[in-house]
């Protein structure tokens, strides 16, 4: 016999609504909103790359911080 694997999103599903879960997972039905699901699931995919986009740019600007403040340092070092 396999396992199933239970997602956290069929958990929040469940936890939400466990009427919806039981329609869609037991029953069998499936959602009648599927386009705004599946504009619901583009937003998403756009604000992850968003996010992490500027995850990468906080990053970068803390290296460029890091090294403009090391060669401050280096050169009042030098200048003693």
């Amino acid at each position: 016999m396999s396992e199933r694997v239970i997602r956290a999103s069929e958990i929040a599903e469940y936890v939400y609504c466990n009427r919806a879960w039981w329609l869609s997972r037991v029953a069998g039905y499936a959602p009648q909103n599927v386009e705004e699901l599946a504009r619901g699931v583009a937003y998403h995919q756009t604000h992850g790359r968003g996010v992490r986009q500027a995850r990468l740019a906080r990053g970068l600007a803390y290296v460029l911080v890091f090294m403009a403040v090391s060669v401050f340092v280096f050169l009042l070092i030098r200048a003693i």
